[in-house]
């Protein structure tokens, strides 16, 4: 059985394309991963926030594909961004990360607004959790 989105006919839909909540059957693996920063293997950090959240998603399905999982297993996306105007562009980047998916079949999403990372260049940290048999 395939994950399950949950979207309550009693509230709101929501905002963007995420889902409510996710129901993850029984005897499925978890992954965890670590918030991931917006920086390259070779330590460069591009200027854009939608740069920056492309190469937080390249190392989450990096470290998801150690696990054999992809993005069609997400089922939630926690992502942090420094400003208002981040938003767009991490936004453009999870819908491209996530442009395989049915509208049906999304993760959970949060998007929080913080003052700001260990260093002052990074502007997105994306962090997500993945389940699959």
């Amino acid at each position: 059985m395939p994950h399950r989105m949950l979207a309550p006919s009693a509230i709101r839909p929501p905002f963007a394309r995420y889902a409510h909540g996710v129901e993850v059957p029984a005897g499925q693996r978890l992954v965890v991963a670590s918030g991931q920063l917006g920086i390259a293997s070779d330590d460069t950090i591009p200027e854009g926030a939608e740069a920056q959240a492309d190469l937080c998603f390249a190392a989450c399905g990096a470290i998801l594909a150690e696990a054999g999982m992809g993005p069609g297993d997400v089922i939630r996306i926690n992502a942090f961004v420094t400003d208002r105007a981040h938003m767009a562009g991490y936004m453009a980047a999870r819908d491209r990360w996530l442009s395989t998916r049915p509208d049906d079949a999304l993760p959970a999403s949060t998007l929080v607004i913080v003052a700001g990372f260990t260093r002052p260049e990074f502007l997105v940290e994306v962090e997500v959790t993945a389940a699959a048999p």
